[in-house]
């Protein structure tokens, strides 16, 4: 999920459809500017062995939605159990304001007019239904789904730069947001519900997009939000320990990204054979699938690797590849990108050229430049795999001492951290241990699973929870040749603490502590 700070931004309309979340907003506007409309029982039949009662001959649907307070007359209501709140409670009030249809895992009794479609799952009816509603948008573009630990965002960016090159129109839905041919657009997760996600993807039909690069979650695929989705290629990255505060263990992680390589949710494949869980998914994908990496097997293999200080190059099947993206891993995730335009059909000089002209990903081994004597790399490193890797790639850079700031989000994996401050002081001169977004625990109680970690790792390490005064620190610190990379965050834009989220952009604050020790303004 986003765990950047969300601040209000204009309602967006484009091709007829409203990106906008907000009840108000769209109970407003969005009939008035294109209005779906489906039959309930055709809603119903998208949902093998539904079964419906109450339903009025030619009822019809005009909204489809699972929270209470956006319904609107006319809508569709999905009854979904929560972890804390069972959305059958709300069925009421849903008739109330004027719901025509719910969708239920039980029979309500519920006054006046109103359909129940009766699914086993409520939650896994969503997609089917929504996506049967808005006209089953994703078979209407080229959607591809970027799964794996590390390197989803730049795979996506990478993708919308290569369909830019072949002359079709991009959508990208991710960690860094939505965009629209360019365009950003408010939204608030990597992988929206359900019903979000087909209005969505309809929106982006409407306003002429032609292919779409979409993250999708282990968070996302588990709780079958992209459930309703078609894509023409399924991208595996990597697999990395994370997120184990949700998923019990690194098997049933991995079962869960291996839901988008089957039959309902994709057509084919590009999986990394570098990664030991790529190389396990493709022995048992449901779709074809054709494998990249160094790796002997592969079948896409980049050979001639070069890495220097401005970017990397390669050669695979006879094209010579150049990213001004830095860092080694960097070369799979073009690779990535590659493999995923082959199956799609694109040309191979399309995909070259997509990926030369990229010059970077916001928050990802992003410089911040204020006359500073040395670099300042921001990245979105989180996971002990991902801060190696970026650690690695500035230690390449490094003629005199490595700098790390960083530290690990609250109410996530905590098995994690430890791990995370290994790695940090074997692989940088000095770290500065410090918070992240605490969320509801206390950041001293996180740093104190992090140190065990740092004293492993043996290298010099100090401790500062205040974030800004930690990154000051570390500036005030370097020196010329020094290499400073703060992680993270990346291109986040607040810290969550257990109170709320306050603005923190890890960009900004470099360049105003720069700015205070005298370097200039970058901005």
């Amino acid at each position: 999920m986003l765990e950047s700070a969300q601040v209000s931004a204009p309602v967006e309309v484009i091709g007829g459809f409203l990106f906008d979340q907000r009840s108000d907003v769209r109970e407003s506007n969005a009939h008035a500017l294109m209005t779906p409309s489906a039959r309930v029982s055709d809603l119903a039949a998208a949902v093998p062995g539904a079964l419906v009662r109450a339903a009025r001959d030619g009822a019809a649907a005009t909204d489809v939605t699972y929270r209470s307070n956006d319904v609107t007359t006319g809508a569709l209501f999905f009854c979904v159990p929560g972890l804390k709140v069972d959305g059958h409670r709300y069925a009421a009030q849903a008739v109330e304001r004027g719901a025509v249809a719910l969708v239920v895992d039980r029979w309500l009794d519920v006054a006046g007019h109103v359909a129940q479609i009766l699914v086993p799952s409520v939650r896994k009816a969503m997609g089917p239904v929504s996506s049967a509603f808005f006209g089953r948008p994703s078979e209407r573009l080229t959607m591809s789904g970027v799964t794996g630990t590390n390197g989803k965002t730049t795979t996506t960016y990478l993708l919308e730069s290569i369909f830019l090159a072949a002359d079709l129109v991009p959508g990208v839905v991710g960690t860094t947001g939505v965009r629209v041919d360019g365009k950003p657009v408010p939204f608030d997760r990597t992988t929206p519900e359900a019903p979000d996600l087909q209005r969505l993807l309809a929106g982006m039909v409407e306003a002429g997009v032609r292919a779409v690069a979409m993250e999708v979650s282990s968070h996302g695929l588990d709780q079958h939000r992209v459930d309703g989705t078609r894509y023409a290629c399924a991208v595996f990255t990597n697999l990395t320990q994370d997120h184990l505060d949700y998923h019990p263990s690194m098997e049933e992680y991995f079962e869960a990204k291996t839901r988008l390589f089957t039959p309902e949710l994709s057509e084919r494949g590009a999986v990394n054979a570098d990664s030991p869980h790529g190389r396990a998914l493709a022995e048992r994908s449901g779709v074809p699938v054709v494998t990249f990496g160094a790796h002997a097997g592969a079948d896409l293999r980049a050979t001639d690797v070069e890495v220097t200080a401005t970017g990397v190059s390669f050669v695979v099947d006879g094209v010579r590849v150049r990213s001004r993206l830095r860092g080694t891993f960097n070369v799979e995730n073009c690779l990535g990108a590659f493999a995923a335009a082959r199956q799609l059909g694109l040309a191979d000089d399309a995909a070259a050229e997509g990926i030369a002209v990229l010059a970077g990903v916001p928050g990802r081994v992003e410089p911040v430049e204020a006359g500073q004597p040395f670099p300042v790399l921001v990245d979105y490193a989180h996971t002990p795999d991902s801060l190696e890797n970026v650690l690695r790639t500035a230690r390449a850079l490094t003629v005199g001492r490595l700098i790390v700031v960083f530290g690990c989000g609250g109410d996530r994996d905590r098995l994690k951290r430890p791990l995370m401050g290994e790695a940090a002081a074997r692989l940088a001169d000095l770290t500065v241990i410090t918070s992240d977004n605490p969320r509801s625990e206390v950041p001293e109680a996180i740093i104190a699973e992090i140190e065990p970690g740092a004293r492993r790792g043996g290298g010099r390490y100090s401790v500062e929870p205040d974030r800004r005064a930690a990154i000051h620190a570390a500036l005030a610190e370097a020196g010329p040749d020094d290499v400073v990379v703060v992680a993270g965050k990346g291109h986040e834009s607040g810290q969550t603490f257990a109170d709320g989220t306050m603005p923190f952009d890890d960009r900004m604050v470099v360049a105003d502590e720069l700015a205070a020790l005298g370097f200039g303004d970058s901005r």
